[in-house]
């Protein structure tokens, strides 16, 4: 008998799969990434019509119709994309408000996932990392 005839199955039995997330959290973060952005532009519409109906300062630059380019008129099917959206009044005033509080939803939800993971505190070390190493260094003497 060789030394290494020993049968596989016992290794293979013996090898772990790294752990994986539940698939409802990565079904939470697929729902995070339409819900966050759908949030923040409705959002940030609501805060520039009561920004405009209570005369807040804006910069007048974001006010108005968009501008499109001539070239767009000359190609069919990117006038027929864009010229209802150059139709919607203050285009650009909603893009940067909805752009502003999508950074800022995203960041308390970061903020929020963060506490939650140093409060259920896992491992520090997962099945693949090495253990620290043992070494007890010697006091320096002179």
């Amino acid at each position: 008998m060789g030394r290494y005839s020993g049968s596989t199955s016992q290794r293979e039995s013996s090898v772990r799969k790294p752990k994986q997330p539940h698939g409802v959290w990565r079904g939470i973060g697929c729902l995070m990434m339409i819900i966050i952005p759908a949030i923040s532009i409705l959002i940030g519409i609501q805060f520039v019509n009561a920004a405009l109906a209570n005369r807040w300062l804006m910069p007048t630059a974001l006010l108005g119709y968009p501008q499109l380019p001539a070239i767009v008129y000359k190609f069919g099917g990117l006038s027929a994309l864009l010229i209802p959206l150059a139709r919607t009044q203050n285009l650009y005033a909603y893009i940067v408000a909805s752009l502003a509080f999508l950074f800022l939803i995203s960041a308390v939800v970061s903020l929020i996932y963060a506490v939650v993971y140093r409060i259920v505190n896992p491992e520090r070390y997962g099945p693949m990392d090495e253990p620290p190493p043992k070494v007890k260094a010697k006091k320096y003497t002179r």
